[in-house]
């Protein structure tokens, strides 16, 4: 786990201040600080997705006289960790072939996961679920790649009573269903970068109604932390072209977990109920022998 330090604070405090470029460069450098320290400028811009100038720019906007003192303030608060970008480094010309892809992509999200066992990630998912468990309703919301997260969690918690709200009607009416949220309820919002416009209007809506909003995303500068009562962060970075999105499923099924454990009782019964309602509808194919060719 890499130590944070002032600089990584005075970064998420000037954000909002910054352009959209110095923004893009600002992420990256929070997301992956450790590239600050092992590589150049040149290719740390180049990861970022700005010109190399644009990392000059940031480091005087945030006081410093050019990007080597910027880069100074990061040398002494790097711990390389297994998952770190040295290890990826050492890892990129490795296993050229298909298994070798799978096995660095499964390595990093078992490390991903690992990393949600840390003190403050478990104490934000206890406090998350207790929010949760005490709102009237739970009005639930990912858009476009966040959408599994989303319907998921919405799923396992139909299996447990009538709660949950999953905001994805046909057409566009998706966030009408707010329009009966009191402020005894609570929207569970899922996003990241680049953030669905959408999410954040429903979150900023939700939040105006004196609802409560909980937020599982990427980032400390995600426009949902600003929202949020409490946000959960999870990492996205992968061995591909897309963002993973194991973690935030992870976080989704300790959520339910958790919800369930508040009355084992009452879940029980639910489930049972569930049961019974599927089994009479014939809905899964019983066991039979495999046929031998």
């Amino acid at each position: 786990m890499l130590q944070k330090g002032p600089l990584h604070a005075h970064i998420i405090e000037r954000f909002d201040d910054m352009s959209e470029q110095l923004q893009q460069a600002a992420r990256h450098i929070l997301e992956h600080p450790q590239e600050v320290a092992l590589v150049s400028m040149r290719e740390l811009a180049r990861n970022a997705g700005v010109q190399p100038s644009t990392m000059t720019r940031l480091a005087k906007f945030l006081g410093f006289s050019g990007y080597e003192d910027l880069r100074g303030q990061h040398a002494d608060v790097i711990r390389v960790s297994a998952d770190g970008f040295a290890m990826r480094a050492m890892q990129r010309d490795e296993g050229k072939n298909g298994e070798g892809l799978a096995h660095r992509m499964l390595q990093s999200l078992s490390a991903q996961i690992a990393r949600l066992c840390e003190a403050d990630t478990l104490s934000s998912l206890s406090l998350m679920a207790d929010r949760l468990n005490n709102a009237g309703r739970i009005y639930v919301l990912g858009l476009r790649s966040c959408h599994s997260v989303a319907w998921h969690f919405h799923y396992v918690m139909t299996l447990l009573g009538e709660k949950t709200v999953h905001l994805d009607g046909p057409a566009g009416t998706g966030g009408d269903a707010l329009i009966r949220a009191t402020a005894d309820d609570v929207l569970l919002a899922v996003s990241i970068n680049p953030y669905s416009r959408y999410t954040l209007e429903v979150a900023e809506a939700a939040r105006e109604k004196g609802m409560g909003v909980i937020a599982i995303t990427d980032s400390e500068v995600s426009p949902l932390v600003t929202i949020s009562e409490h946000a959960i962060l999870f990492p996205t970075e992968s061995h591909t072209f897309f963002h993973t999105l194991t973690p935030a499923l992870a976080i989704s099924e300790v959520l339910c977990g958790l919800l369930a454990s508040h009355d084992r009782r009452a879940a029980l019964e639910e489930l049972k109920r569930v049961d019974s309602y599927l089994s009479s509808m014939n809905t899964y194919a019983a066991s039979i022998p495999r046929r031998k060719i």
